[in-house]
């Protein structure tokens, strides 16, 4: 063969090639794991391929690109994981007319692609908005203190109004959560201080309830030891009355056994209520001589044969060995009375 037929046998075979190439190109797509492929034949839906190997008509059939805000341009496999979108601090006027900046955090994940391809033109700029939106009707209703203290209620109300929302995108909600909450620095100087001030109140009726348990406890000892202290002195008056009645009890006997002695003796030997008046006389006289002015003392009977009478008594008594008060021994008899002179 000629050269020139050579070149155009080489020409014809390499756009033979490069035909089959872009052919098995368009023909052949291999779409990877948890991603789909919608695909369209001749501009209208036809069908979705599923992960792995998967045959086209070439120039008849062609995957569907979609053009998303945080996608690539013109990609056109579809992501079915879960996924998520950081939203930047947006200004929220709550119902106290508190203008705050809230961030968030929204979980979504696609369950029918071709309603996500076909029923929206940009899925996540839709959600955003959805979600910048339900933000401020759901605290728009709420105060500030309640803002800051109800974030689980927040992020029921937010993910029910954007799952109601997405339903007929072909998307779930799954998740939304509130991240930071920044009020204006005024209000957040005036919340410190009410913290401040709270919690110096919380000390103080702390410290309140402390002293008046202290107090009481201190009272409930000083009852404890006040009925401890009174049933002592009870029992020492009860052991003291019962130690008086014995000791009177005993002089008692030893003066009845002493008057006894004396009666036998001066039955005996003498007149016993004439011993008695003249112990009753010499006692008197006793207590007229302790005065000062006593300077005279009368003695209207006869001192002599009295004083005799006494002093023959007390010597009976003095054998006897018998004191007034103590008892006489019961081993030993009284000794019998001397006869008085």
């Amino acid at each position: 063969m000629d050269p020139l037929s050579t070149a155009v046998a080489f020409l014809f075979f390499g756009f033979i090639a490069i035909v089959l190439l872009v052919i098995a190109i368009k023909t052949i797509r291999i779409v990877p794991q948890a991603t789909v492929m919608l695909v369209e034949r001749l501009g209208r839906f036809d069908k979705v391929a599923s992960s792995g190997l998967n045959i086209l008509i070439p120039f008849m059939d062609r995957p569907r690109a979609v053009y998303w805000t945080n996608s690539r341009p013109g990609i056109t496999s579809i992501d079915l994981r879960e996924q998520y979108i950081d939203l930047p601090p947006q200004p929220v006027i709550t119902r106290d007319n508190v203008t705050i900046h809230v961030d968030s955090v929204v979980y979504w994940q696609i369950t029918d692609p071709v309603k996500a391809v076909y029923e929206m033109n940009d899925l996540v700029g839709g959600i955003v908005q959805l979600t910048i939106t339900g933000m401020r009707a759901v605290m728009g209703d709420m105060d500030l203190d309640h803002t800051l203290s109800q974030r689980d209620q927040i992020n029921a109300k937010l993910r029910i109004i954007l799952d109601e929302a997405t339903d007929k995108w072909g998307v779930k909600v799954t998740r939304v959560d509130v991240k930071n909450i920044n009020p204006p620095e005024d209000v957040r100087i005036t919340m410190e201080k009410q913290m401040t001030a709270e919690r110096n109140r919380r000390a103080l009726v702390l410290q309140a309830e402390g002293d008046r348990q202290a107090a009481i406890t201190r009272a409930e000892g000083e009852k404890q030891a006040a009925v401890t202290r009174a049933e002592g002195e009870k029992q020492s008056a009860i052991l003291s009355a019962e130690g008086a009645a014995e000791a009177r009890q005993r002089n008692a006997q030893g003066e009845a056994q002493a008057i006894a002695l004396v009666a036998e003796a001066m039955h005996e030997h003498g007149n016993p209520a004439q011993y008695l008046i003249t112990t009753r006389y010499i006692e008197s006289l006793r207590d007229m001589t302790r005065t000062n002015n006593s300077k005279v003392i009368f003695m209207p009977v006869e001192t002599s044969a009295m004083l005799s009478s006494v002093g023959a008594i007390k010597e009976v008594l003095g054998q006897t060995g018998t004191k007034s008060g103590e008892e006489p021994s019961a081993s030993t008899p009284p000794p019998r009375p001397r006869e008085l002179r």
